[in-house]
C-alpha cells in the first residue's frame, strides 16, 4: 500500500476516500471537506500496485471485473466525482505526468482512423443493439448533445430544440440537398425531411444504425426523402446545399482533420455551407483518457479549439460561426445516466453485468468531465465564401420561431 498512498496523499485534498485493502486495513486520506466521501473496497492485493501506475484505467477495469467494489451506498459517480474534484492532483504526480507526456508522444497512432479502422472503432460502440439504447435516450434517439432552454428541460424537448437549432443554422429551404455526415440513430434526417422539406443524405458506418434509422424515417413517413447510405465520410461523392456533422468529429482523429474539412469544403455546391456540431476542450491540445481510449471510443480524440482552427485554416475554409455550449451536454448526460441507473437491471440482463459496470462508469465520468473538466461543445458554420452564410445573425432566431410554428401545426 506504500506505492499507492504516496499517490493519494498528495491527490486528495478535498472530500475524503477510504480505502479498505484485501487484508481487511482501513486507510483515510483526505480532509473531508468540499468534496464527497466515498469508501472502496479491494480485493486482491495487486491491486494496489496497479493503481499508483494508472489510476485512470485500471480503476475502471477493477470495478468491472469485480476487484474493485463500493461501500454504503456509494457506486462509480461518487468515485468519479471526488477523482473529478481532485484532478488537479493527480496530474501533478511526477509519475502521472510521466504517463501523460507518453500518451501525448503517441497519440497520432492512438487515433489512426483509415478507412478500414474508422468502421471497426465506430461498430464498437454503436453497433450494441438499439434496445440498448432506447433504455435510456429520449424518444428522438438522439445520441447527442440536447440544447436546453432551462436546466431541467425535458430531454426530449432539449433534444428537438437542438434539431430545430442546427435547421435553422443551415437556413433549410424545401428541395435543398442536405447531406448529413455521421446520422446516428436518423433523428435529425428525419426533423430536416419533416420540417425543412430537405433531401437528406445521411451516411453512417453502423448497420445497426443504419437499420433503425431506415425504421424511424418510414414510420415518421420520410423515408422517401432520406437516402441512408453505409458510407465512410471520405468516400461521400456529389455535390450538396448543406452539409452537417454531429458529434462525428470526436471519432476523426487529430492526423486526419485536414482530410475531414477538405471533405466537407469539396462536397458543398456553389454557395453552400456546412455546419459542424462536435465535442471539444477550452484547454490546450491533450490526449484521450485511457478508459475511454480502449473501452468506449477507441481511435477517438476530443480537440482543441485551436486544432480545430488551424486545420480550417490550412483547408481554406471561412469559419463564419462560432458557438460554443459550456453546460448543455453536462445537462444532457446527467439525464441519460439517471436513465440508465433507472433501467439498470434491465441494461445488465440485456448486456451483462460486466457491460453495465462498464457503461456506468462511461456515462460518470463524461458527465463529469462536462461539470469539472474542460469539455464543452461547439457549433461552426463554415463556407468557401465569406458571405455564403448570413452576415447577421438574426436569421437564426427568425428560422427557429418559424420551424417552431411549423412543428406546433
Amino acid at each position: 500500500m506504500r506505492l499507492l498512498s504516496h499517490l493519494l496523499s498528495r491527490f486528495v485534498e478535498k472530500g475524503q476516500l477510504t480505502v479498505i485493502t484485501a487484508d481487511g486495513k482501513r486507510h483515510v486520506f483526505g480532509s473531508g471537506k468540499d468534496g464527497p466521501s466515498v469508501t472502496v473496497r479491494m480485493h486482491d492485493k495487486k491491486l494496489e500496485r496497479d493503481l499508483f501506475f494508472n489510476p485512470e484505467l485500471v480503476a475502471a477495469e477493477a470495478y468491472m471485473d469485480g476487484r474493485l467494489s463500493f461501500e454504503d451506498g456509494a457506486g462509480a459517480f461518487e468515485l468519479l466525482n471526488l477523482f473529478s474534484v481532485n484532478r488537479k492532483g493527480l496530474g501533478s504526480h511526477p509519475v502521472q505526468q510521466a504517463l501523460r507526456k507518453a500518451w501525448r508522444s503517441v497519440r497520432r497512432f492512438q487515433q489512426a482512423n483509415p478507412v478500414s479502422k474508422a468502421k471497426e472503432n465506430v461498430s464498437s460502440h454503436y453497433d450494441h443493439p438499439a434496445d440498448f439504447y432506447r433504455l435510456w435516450l429520449d424518444e428522438t434517439m438522439a445520441y447527442s448533445c440536447a440544447y436546453f432552454t432551462h436546466p431541467d428541460e425535458p430531454l426530449a424537448d432539449a433534444q428537438r430544440n437542438k434539431f430545430r437549432h442546427i435547421a435553422a443554422k443551415l437556413n433549410i429551404s424545401p428541395g435543398m440537398r442536405v447531406a448529413e455526415i455521421g446520422s446516428g440513430w436518423g433523428g435529425l434526417a428525419i426533423y430536416m425531411a419533416k420540417e425543412c422539406g430537405a433531401q437528406v443524405t445521411a451516411i453512417n458506418v453502423s448497420p445497426e444504425q443504419l437499420a433503425e434509422s431506415r425504421r424511424l424515417a418510414q414510420a415518421a413517413g420520410v423515408i422517401d426523402r432520406i437516402d441512408f447510405r453505409e458510407v465512410d465520410y471520405r468516400n461521400l461523392t456529389g455535390k450538396f446545399d448543406r452539409v452537417v456533422s454531429i458529434g462525428m468529429m470526436e471519432h476523426v482523429g487529430v492526423a486526419h482533420f485536414d482530410e475531414y474539412f477538405t471533405t466537407i469544403r469539396n462536397l458543398l455546391d456553389t454557395g453552400g455551407f456546412a455546419l459542424i456540431h462536435a465535442i471539444g476542450r477550452m484547454s490546450p491540445p491533450g490526449t484521450t483518457a485511457p478508459f475511454i481510449r480502449k473501452y468506449i471510443f477507441p481511435g477517438g480524440y476530443v480537440p482543441a479549439l485551436s486544432e480545430v482552427f488551424a486545420s480550417t485554416e490550412r483547408t481554406h475554409l471561412w469559419v463564419d460561426d462560432c458557438e460554443v455550449l459550456r453546460l448543455h451536454y453536462y445537462w444532457t448526460i446527467r439525464a441519460w445516466r439517471r436513465n440508465f441507473m433507472a433501467r439498470r437491471a434491465e441494461a445488465d440482463a440485456m448486456m451483462g453485468e460486466r457491460f453495465g459496470r462498464m457503461w456506468e462508469f462511461y456515462l460518470a465520468a463524461v458527465e463529469l468531465g462536462f461539470l469539472h473538466g474542460s469539455n464543452m461543445v461547439f457549433q461552426l458554420l463554415l463556407s468557401e465564401k465569406r458571405d455564403d452564410v448570413p452576415v447577421i445573425r438574426d436569421y437564426i432566431v427568425d428560422a427557429e420561431r418559424a420551424l417552431a410554428a411549423r412543428e406546433r401545426r
